[in-house]
């Protein structure tokens, strides 16, 4: 029997699949969904060589493995209107599960209903094929690059989140190209969709749920903040430099648990936010502006899941090159104009060159300010200048930059618990293993991140306490509209941790006295019954 041969990737994973030439397009489709491990309620999305999506069908063209097909799989999450009332009249078939799924598993139960009309009446109803037309209408609309909406820009925001785990497990450190590639290709296919009014105005607040959208509508997000802001205009940025810029920006943050590219977007989100909030648009200049969010942005480039004391005392090449001086903080801004001198990606390619020194100097002197070590430092300075600050002052404006970026970077408490959470996890993961790495090389191990010390309320209580709540306080204090959006949600998050740390020490205490009890040598002496088990025999 003649059969075709067709080579095709799947998450970059290549595969190859095999079929008579006479058999159903069903049958070929169902190859497809076995060899992607497509779950029944996915769409499977098959582009060719040159990137165009294409029909799986018998009609596909036999290739080779130097020209791959690539099958890409979609979870189908589409909620549709109930379909067809009538039908259940007519057929006497309860359809009430049917009319409350989406149209597409409205399309997989319809195949089986029919299967099973044809076999109790031996013809298919009219009825049938209409719904059969709706839905493979609505389908076909939703495979189509024209229609992206289900991809996330227009998500019900009501439903909450649907966080994934939030660790990466990734088998490298650095982003493989063809994970970067997969996560291009679909950003420049939404990047000229129009966001939704409703998800522009959730932009800008702090509550602001990150955990429910992929790399790809997070780059969007991030084009929309540009165009909001009106650098686009302001600064003559042409959007495909935009675009790459972002791609380049994504592709440069690493596979971490905590420094990854989605907590370089809550920062940045959190700064587009405060910007919104303060209405500093109408108080700064827009490169002041534009310095504010490039650094947020850009502050945490290429980080290795490794802080600076561990760069310090392991000698790293980092720590060599910078002279122990804020090491990674020079290497975030080292990457960032290392992006900045490619043309492609060079978002400033069109200012003149004093806005282009002032750009530099401010990106860098806000990287720099986001090193804890230089915390206490910073903070005194914006509290010296706080009784006559003045926006006209350039020196009182770039030390509130800096303040508002180390806001920024350490926000996730201000954010609601549900968001905030898994991000504790995150760092903590990242904690951990770091002081593993100290424990092997036989480094000084960071007090505050030994896994055999250090606990989950205990590690937040000290730092909101002593760090988040003194700097969030002092920013309210000249914008007394952050209180409610800063310093409420953080100090509810004190409260938690502090109750969740006072249970686990009572735990501990609990432990402990039942061990003692076990292992005290009078309760090992104690009859095993009788009304003496009370008193301990005498010794």
């Amino acid at each position: 029997m003649a059969t075709k041969i067709i080579y095709f990737t799947v998450n970059g994973r290549p595969e190859q699949a095999e079929f008579p030439v006479d058999c159903s397009a069903q049958d070929v489709k169902d190859l497809f969904r076995s060899a992607a491990e497509a779950g029944p309620h996915d769409i499977l999305k098959l582009y060719n060589p040159k990137g165009n999506i294409i029909n799986i069908s018998l009609s596909l063209e036999p290739n080779s493995p130097d020209c791959c097909y690539k099958l890409e799989v979609v979870a189908a999450d589409c909620n549709s209107e109930p379909l067809g009332a009538e039908l259940a009249g007519a057929l006497g078939y309860d359809l009430s599960s049917l009319e409350k799924s989406s149209l597409l598993v409205c399309g997989l139960r319809l195949q089986g209903l029919e299967k099973n009309i044809l076999m109790e009446a031996g013809e298919t109803p009219a009825a049938v094929y209409e719904m059969k037309k709706q839905v493979e209408s609505f389908q076909e609309k939703l495979e189509s690059v024209e229609h992206l909406s289900w991809l996330g820009l227009f998500k019900d925001l009501s439903e909450g989140s649907h966080k994934p785990s939030p660790f990466y497990h990734k088998r490298t450190l650095h982003k493989t190209r063809a994970e970067c590639e997969h996560v291009r290709e679909k950003f420049l296919q939404m990047s000229s969709l129009e966001m939704s009014e409703e998800v522009r105005q959730y932009l800008k607040t702090p509550t602001f749920d990150n955990w429910q959208w992929e790399d790809a509508e997070i780059m969007v997000l991030l084009q929309v903040m540009y165009t909001d802001l009106d650098f686009i205009v302001s600064f003559n940025i042409e959007p495909e430099v935009l675009q790459q810029f972002l791609f380049e920006v994504y592709r440069r943050y690493n596979n971490i648990p905590f420094h990854n590219f989605k907590h370089c977007f809550c920062v940045t989100q959190m700064m587009y936010g405060l910007i919104w909030l303060t209405d500093l648009k109408s108080k700064m200049d827009a490169v002041d502006l534009l310095v504010m969010l490039t650094s947020a942005l850009c502050h945490d480039l290429d980080h290795t899941g490794y802080n600076n004391a561990y760069q310090i005392n392991a000698r790293t090449d980092l720590a060599l090159r910078y002279n122990d001086i804020s090491p990674l903080e020079n290497h975030h801004c080292a990457v960032a104009f290392e992006i900045l001198e490619k043309t492609e990606s060079n978002i400033f390619r069109n200012l003149s060159m004093d806005q282009y020194k002032r750009i530099r100097e401010g990106i860098i002197k806000c990287i720099l300010a986001t090193d804890m070590t230089r915390h206490n430092e910073v903070l005194n300075q914006f509290k010296s200048i706080l009784p006559t600050f003045d926006l006209t002052n350039k020196d009182h404006r770039d030390v509130l930059m800096m303040v508002l970026i180390k806001v920024s970077d350490i926000s996730n408490e201000a954010r609601p618990m549900e968001v905030a959470e898994p991000w504790l996890d995150c760092l903590l993961q990242e904690f951990y293993n770091q002081s593993d790495k100290e424990k092997l090389e036989g480094l000084p191990i960071t007090p505050f991140m030994d896994r055999d010390k250090v606990t989950k309320p205990s590690s937040q209580t000290g730092f909101i306490r002593f760090v988040l709540l003194p700097l969030f306080i002092e920013l309210a204090n000249l914008f007394p509209c952050l209180e409610q959006h800063l310093i409420d949600p953080v100090r509810k998050a004190l409260d938690y941790y502090t109750e969740m740390e006072k249970a686990l020490e009572r735990e501990k205490q609990n432990r402990a006295q039942s061990d003692s009890a076990v292992k005290s040598p009078q309760s090992a002496a104690l009859p095993e019954a009788g009304p003496e088990a009370s008193e301990p025999e005498p010794q």
